[in-house]
């Protein structure tokens, strides 16, 4: 491990051309992943991954690299190719190092590398049985668990060194129902900042693997969707995923502050529906996405989006904030040492309503239940998205009718949030990982459920009656 002394050596010789600020980020993560396929073990492995990065900015300007070599001469072989990118004299001086103490607001009673690989893969085929016996149409069946223990340690010239550990695990039970030409997935993937005492606690394997069997084999023999323009009502849990790629992109500050983004300019504005109050929170306790202090050292924070329908803060890491005038607010992070960091989401949702769910369908004439989103694109820049629908359903005179398969939901983020007409008190969070510049991280999504007036919905079954 790296002295303070040898750190200092290696801070400075980033520094030496003029750069003002200069981190040593050094990843020691410790990867268990098991995969029950159809009933039968097909892996369960261990890896290690072990390096560093180092980052170095000059007012606007940020280079950064990394390496396996975490020894004194290979962090000064790649601090001093680095500040290559720079021209000018060394006017930041690290002298001394204090260790900032770090506080763990994520407990773990189990932790997952002291469960036995036996209990683990015996709680997977727990699920994998009850995807079995559901149908002889579900013609493959996948359960996978994975957990790690990532030990970092961030040192920077602003004379501060950060020791952090990060437990997470997430589970994931999927199918595939198969009937002629039609083929159909059901899954889910619940996880946590936690120990395996999560799982035993608050997952229901059985209830979790008979919900994906049930959703495949439901949307298998459901009629098209039609298409067109038309209220839609969004279930809760992942179908705040709608929100986090068709708005919450848009509101990270390595957007905002290149003018990349629809919501550049409007803090203080109205953005969305008066009903509307969002969240980015990275303190929940044990969840998915969150962290104790960001990949910058900002301890993280719960950021109040949007209150009311007004824009009130930004996801902002501390280099794009220079850009902005304004601080970090925890909102730093990465996938890896192999990734510069960035403003991202951690636990981001749409805050409780007044109405009940049944009220919600009650006072729906005519539409479509979005129970459940799946992928999709959007582009920051001007919040216009396209998600599909892995279970959904045509709403007649206030009930929910026969599903629809194929349906998919077409619009703009800056659209939805102001067609925002009834929220539900019901709100759920679930778990998914986020692919953006720095790299694949862990994010929970999350609302209750809403209902939105004119999306767009996509479809091949002709025109709603």
């Amino acid at each position: 491990m790296l002295s303070k002394k040898q750190a200092i050596e290696v801070l400075n010789a980033g520094l030496s051309t003029g750069a003002d600020y200069a981190e040593i980020f050094i990843e020691d993560r410790t990867n268990h992943g098991y995969g029950v396929e159809n009933g039968e073990v097909k892996t369960a492995t261990v890896s290690n991954t072990y390096g560093a990065g180092i980052r170095l900015l000059n007012k606007l300007q940020s280079v950064y690299g990394y390496t396996n070599d975490v020894s004194k001469k290979g962090l000064l072989s790649l601090a001093s190719a680095l500040s290559h990118s720079f021209e000018g004299k060394q006017e930041v001086f690290v002298k001394s190092l204090k260790l900032k103490n770090v506080k763990n607001r994520h407990p773990h009673i189990r932790p997952n590398d002291t469960v036995s690989d036996e209990e683990k893969i015996a709680w997977l085929k727990r699920g994998d049985k009850v995807m079995k016996e559901a149908s002889d149409k579900i013609v493959r069946r996948n359960c996978s668990f994975s957990h790690y223990v990532n030990n970092i340690t961030l040192i920077t010239s602003k004379g501060f060194i950060f020791k952090d550990s990060k437990e997470r695990a997430r589970a994931y039970l999927s199918c595939v129902a198969a009937e002629g030409d039609k083929i159909e997935v059901g899954g889910a993937g619940p996880g946590a900042s936690a120990g395996f005492e999560y799982f035993e606690k608050n997952v229901d394997v059985e209830k979790v693997a008979k919900e994906a069997a049930d959703s495949a084999l439901l949307m298998l023999n459901a009629k098209e969707c039609p298409s067109g323009k038309m209220t839609v009502v969004i279930g809760n849990g992942f179908g705040g995923v709608i929100f986090h790629e068709a708005c919450g992109h848009a509101l990270e500050a390595s957007a905002v502050s290149k003018n990349l983004s629809v919501f550049a300019g409007k803090l203080g504005k109205q953005i969305a529906s008066p009903i509307v109050t969002a969240y980015d929170d990275g303190t929940i306790v044990n969840g998915w996405g969150s962290n104790n202090i960001d990949d910058e050292g900002n301890p993280t924070h719960r950021t109040v989006l949007i209150e009311k329908g007004i824009l009130k803060s930004y996801l902002i890491d501390n280099f794009n904030g220079r850009r902005m005038g304004m601080e970090g607010n925890g909102a730093c992070r990465r996938e890896s040492y192999k990734f510069e960091p960035t403003s991202r989401m951690s636990n981001t949702f749409i805050g409780n309503g007044k109405s009940t769910p049944e009220e919600i369908i009650k006072a729906t004439k005519l539409g479509l239940y979005a129970k459940s989103l799946k992928g999709g694109s959007v582009n920051p820049a001007t919040g216009e998205f396209n998600f599909g629908c892995s279970e959904a359903y045509i709403i007649r005179d206030g009930k929910i009718c026969e599903p629809v398969r194929g349906a998919s939901l077409i619009g703009s983020g800056a659209e939805v949030l102001m067609n925002i007409d009834m929220i539900g008190n019901d709100l759920e969070r679930a778990q998914g990982m986020c692919g953006a510049a720095s790299g694949s991280i862990p994010t929970d999504v999350g609302q209750p459920t809403i209902r939105v007036q004119n999306i767009l919905v996509g479809g091949n079954g002709g025109e709603l009656k």
